[in-house]
């Protein structure tokens, strides 16, 4: 385990299917830790780390100088209900999310919201991980997207 991240938060990226070259989506990153975490994993890949607090973001990127030199990782103040991909921006392989309301049930039509706009920022077998499971579970885009 790494210095500074919680067993909670390794474990879930220990689960997630990370690979070098992937593009991930990090959804509430807070302070950046798990960002940091899935950045070295995956090698030559990207991540981006969205969180609605700009403080959040201010933390995150005071904590990932190295990360984000190096291009690996980089931070956007954005809530994902108001997610959209940049023209510039690939789509991503993996999403992933950790307490984040509008994917945990406590807001549902925020959740709607927020599913259909990550859907729309991975590749067509990209896919969704959330916490909730052991440690995490996977979110089936097509069929939560249908109810």
């Amino acid at each position: 385990m790494a210095i500074g991240i919680s067993a909670r938060i390794s474990a879930f990226v220990d689960a997630l299917p990370l690979k070098p070259g992937l593009r991930v989506l990090e959804i509430g990153c807070g302070p950046g830790v798990a960002a940091r975490a899935v950045a070295s994993r995956i090698g030559d890949g990207f991540i981006l780390a969205i969180d609605r607090s700009e403080k959040a973001i201010r933390l995150a990127r005071a904590g990932s100088h190295n990360e984000m030199a190096a291009g690996r990782l980089d931070f956007r103040h954005a809530a994902i209900e108001d997610f959209a991909l940049n023209s510039s921006d690939a789509l991503f392989d993996i999403a992933f999310a950790m307490r984040v309301g509008a994917l945990d049930g406590r807001h549902p039509e925020a959740g709607r919201i927020a599913l259909s706009r990550i859907k729309a920022a991975l590749k067509p077998d990209g896919r969704l991980f959330i916490d909730g499971g052991d440690p995490l579970k996977e979110i089936d885009l097509d069929s939560s997207l249908q109810l």
